[in-house]
């Protein structure tokens, strides 16, 4: 459980993150909004990388938690990370086991296991001995969020896990991240296309001039109203095989939200 209580960001004098309070429990958990919404400072908020005003708790303890303690129960996935050193795809994503052992300390069995199954789950065992600077870009993004499921954190941090990754990819991504929740964690990503937003996240919170606007399941949160005044776009709101399907169609002349955009 995190909980965010009044939560507050300023970067250089701008309030980002305006008095967002939420409770998140277990499942998918989709930020969503436009760009400078607040969404990824957020997020950096909750796991504990920049300063902020309010109150943050983790299963009931007051954020930021101590380093190791907060690297082994958060993953945090970046987005647009980029990776300096020509590692093998195994051993980047044996970083991601750090938090567990001791300075100095080798992989065990344990960790062997846990490192294996990240592989097989993203999809990137063929390529374990390839070097990262040999992949194309989709594939380094499946071996940095395999870097994050190796850590096996009870919250998963996840800031747009989907750019770079073609249409197969995303889906496979998305049906990642749910394992995750099934298995028991917390899940909250970062997502802009609001159809995979609306069918694969249990819930949605919509920020807006780093404000928290709405909050709750796809089917309540995403309606044609609240899309035109957050977005500034017209949108078709449908359903196939039972599941919610969001286009964006046009934008609404004379919006404040298309204003932005634009500017």
């Amino acid at each position: 459980m995190v909980t965010l209580d009044q939560v507050s960001v300023t970067l250089d004098g701008r309030q980002v993150v305006d008095h967002v309070s939420a409770a998140l429990g277990d499942g998918v958990i989709g930020l969503i909004g436009p760009n400078g919404a607040g969404k990824s400072t957020l997020i950096r908020a909750i796991a504990g990388l920049m300063a902020y005003e309010g109150v943050i708790t983790i299963d009931g303890r007051p954020a930021p938690l101590a380093a190791r303690e907060r690297a082994r129960r958060i993953a945090y996935l970046p987005q647009g990370q980029t990776i300096h050193w020509p590692l093998t795809v195994e051993r980047l994503v044996a970083l991601g086991r750090l938090p567990h052992l001791a300075p100095f300390a080798r992989p065990g069995a344990v960790d062997g296991v846990a490192i294996a199954a990240a592989l097989e789950r993203t999809e990137l065992t063929a390529l374990r001995d390839r070097p990262i600077d040999q992949l194309s870009g989709g594939e380094r993004a499946r071996v940095l969020l395999a870097r994050a499921l190796a850590v096996e954190a009870p919250l998963l941090l996840a800031d747009e896990p989907l750019a770079a990754l073609d249409p197969s990819h995303q889906i496979e991504v998305m049906g990642l991240l749910r394992g995750e929740a099934a298995r028991g964690a917390t899940v909250i990503a970062v997502l802009h296309d609001l159809t995979i937003a609306a069918r694969w996240c249990d819930r949605l919170l919509i920020l807006n001039e780093g404000r928290l606007v709405a909050d709750g399941s796809p089917d309540v949160v995403l309606n044609a109203e609240r899309i035109a005044a957050v977005y500034g776009v017209t949108a078709h709101l449908g359903r196939s095989g039972g599941a919610p399907i969001v286009v964006p169609l046009n934008r609404v002349a004379g919006s404040p939200a298309a204003d932005q955009t634009r500017g």
